[in-house]
């Protein structure tokens, strides 16, 4: 069961990337969209909205002008960077093994 609840949260294309991009930075909204090559608008509100539901990210509107918003990993988030370096190691060992390169 725990397999299954980490991948309910965890399941789909961008969740993630979105978690990899803020491992190591608070990100703003729009750099979010550039970080996380091919999402959508709309798919990127959605996904954080649902990472912040699960208190994997916090969200923080700055009072600036125009307003600003800010995304980063809880506290709690953090404890998948283990898991996102694992699975990146993984990946980047596959891909050597399937190809022959990096």
């Amino acid at each position: 069961m725990a397999v299954h609840d980490a991948m309910d949260i965890l399941n789909g294309r961008w969740k993630i990337s979105i978690i990899a991009s803020l491992c190591f930075n608070t990100l703003r909204f729009t750099d979010l969209l550039r970080e996380v090559e091919g999402i959508s608008g709309k798919m990127l509100s959605r996904e954080l909205k649902n990472l912040e539901e699960n208190q994997l990210v916090t969200r923080t509107v700055l009072n600036t002008q125009p307003i600003t918003v800010e995304y980063e990993l809880t506290e709690y988030g953090h404890t998948l960077k283990e898991v996102i370096e694992s699975l990146a190691k993984w990946g980047h060992n596959h891909r050597k093994k399937i190809t022959g390169k990096l």
